[in-house]
């Protein structure tokens, strides 16, 4: 019944426990050239500050943003830039052409970002003990936790943006859809068949749980549907299921979530919910 939206299934041989990546937010390879200012890199600073789509954001990027970007120019994980896809209140999403194919370019602005928002995410996450109060090094926690997160999401079997690379504040992923036929938030469609999807994102929600984390803003503006596909989208915020406001941060996505699924027609409860994706392994036997 769920193949109507092309659920995807866990890799093989992936076991999810307590262990956790060690997240680096000391100065990298993006802050060195900034603070070298080569003639290549003020070069093509000065060329992207030129193009169209950045001219607004010179007030907010700075030099090692840029140094970020170029970074990943040399890596071979940009290639070109094209236009804006979403701005927000601490990113801007751009499209890009990768290696291969186009790509999501995901750029947090440092001064605009929400510190105490972000913090309440990352205090108490086993990650990001001892991070400081360094603003900048809170944004770019929190650009590797979104990376890890959704590292960690695709191999328990969860359909997000595949992570491609990532560098300071800026994070590089698979783009869904494109911007002429851009994937669209269940917020802006009908679902068609509401019960069928339901059952897609309640099993997503499941697996997440067992893969340790809980998503924190689950609802119809984090939920993306592509040619009958749907994906997960905006895993910054997501934290381990050992945060202190992990529960708490669980309840809301499921409230979220089936009042929605529920408004569009689905047999959807947010308590029922909660106990699906909390439910022991053994119970599924």
């Amino acid at each position: 019944m769920t193949d109507e939206f092309g659920m995807v299934e866990p890799q093989e041989g992936e076991a999810f426990g307590d262990e956790w990546e060690e997240i680096d937010v000391s100065d990298d390879e993006a802050d060195r050239i900034a603070r070298r200012k080569d003639r290549d890199f003020d070069e093509f600073r000065m060329r992207l500050k030129d193009a169209d789509q950045f001219k607004v954001e010179q007030s907010v990027f700075d030099d090692a943003t840029f140094a970020a970007i170029y970074k990943l120019v040399q890596d071979g994980y940009i290639d070109a830039f094209g236009g804006p896809i979403s701005t927000g209140k601490e990113a801007n999403v751009f499209e890009a052409l990768g290696e291969d194919s186009d790509v999501a370019v995901k750029i947090y602005r440092i001064n605009a970002s929400d510190f105490r928002h972000m913090r309440d995410y990352l205090e108490g996450d086993p990650r990001f003990e001892n991070i400081g109060h360094d603003k900048g090094q809170v944004v770019r926690a929190w650009v590797r936790k979104e990376f890890a997160n959704l590292e960690r999401a695709q191999r328990a079997g969860v359909r997000v943006p595949k992570p491609i690379a990532v560098q300071r504040n800026v994070l590089v992923m698979e783009l869904v859809g494109v911007v002429d036929d851009r994937a669209r938030r269940l917020s802006e469609v009908r679902v068609e068949n509401p019960q069928t999807a339901y059952e897609v994102v309640r099993e997503y929600m499941r697996r997440l749980h067992r893969a340790g984390l809980v998503h924190g803003d689950l609802s119809e503006y984090n939920l993306i549907i592509h040619e009958g596909e749907l994906v997960v989208i905006d895993l910054g915020q997501a934290v381990t299921v050992h945060h202190p406001n992990a529960e708490e941060f669980l309840r809301r996505d499921c409230r979220n979530v089936a009042n929605f699924f529920r408004r569009q027609g689905a047999d959807a409860d947010g308590d029922s919910l909660f106990e699906f994706v909390t439910a022991d392994e053994s119970e599924d036997e």
